[in-house]
């Protein structure tokens, strides 16, 4: 399978996925720390890819999403944005309401 065909395949099965420095956990820079902050506010389940254990991918998904910066949020298999993008978002609530729109159609 080739990059992109993985990415494809990580976007459709995860309604909400973050392509990130580190985990969730454990992140291993600011702007992914903060990004997962407000992920979490919005109290759904996410999926995440450390992008630092995987070259190919880090470098695969730039080109794929026209975006060089991580981390980069994908909801619905659909770019948001980055950390600046995502917490802006959160401060205006929009970032809660698209996670749980995305959450409850799987559950559907």
């Amino acid at each position: 399978m080739d990059i992109n065909e993985t990415i494809k395949s990580q976007l459709a099965d995860n309604p909400v996925i973050l392509y990130m420095k580190g985990s969730p956990q454990a992140p291993q820079c600011g702007f992914s720390a903060k990004t997962v902050q407000a992920l979490m506010a919005c109290g759904e389940r996410f999926a995440f890819v450390n992008i630092l254990d995987n070259q190919e991918l880090r470098e695969g998904l730039k080109a794929y999403s026209s975006w060089p910066t991580y981390p980069q949020l994908y909801v619905g298999g659909e770019l948001v944005g980055g950390c600046d993008i995502i917490l802006e978002m959160s401060e205006s609530g929009e970032l809660a309401e698209l996670v749980k729109a995305a959450a409850n159609k799987t559950e559907a």
